[in-house]
């Protein structure tokens, strides 16, 4: 499976930014800048189990089919409701605030999140 796999951040762009759009408090922002995150991605066809993984014990895991509404949880903690798509090789869905793209290229996790003209990009090498 393309997505399967545990990486660890490797480069971002735009952070800054893209966390004030999202309303996040500035000691919150400070915190995330300097935290390593390691991302497990588990895929059983068109099942995904996404995980991030923040050095500062922090947990994000979004389970999703492709194609069908599931519960998912933003980086703030929100819970909402949304349909993951595959479109061209990427995994792409609307939060609440923000489109997210995800891809992987070569041995890297690409991920791009755009917010009121704002891009963030986050690329994570691939650790197993």
């Amino acid at each position: 499976m393309a997505f399967n796999g545990k990486f660890e951040t490797e480069s971002e762009k735009n952070y800054d930014e893209f966390m004030k759009r999202l309303g996040l408090p500035g000691d919150v922002i400070e915190k995330g800048r300097n935290s390593k995150i390691t991302t497990e991605v588990h895929q059983d066809g068109q099942n995904f189990t996404w995980s991030h993984y923040s050095s500062g014990g922090h947990i994000m895991t979004n389970k999703f089919t492709i194609g069908q509404e599931s519960e998912m949880q933003t980086l703030s903690g929100k819970k909402f409701k949304a349909t993951v798509q595959m479109e061209g090789g990427k995994v792409v869905v609307d939060f609440p605030n923000y489109h997210q793209t995800l891809e992987v290229v070569g041995d890297k996790l690409v991920e791009i999140s755009t917010i009121g003209g704002v891009t963030y990009e986050r690329v994570s090498k691939r650790l197993a």
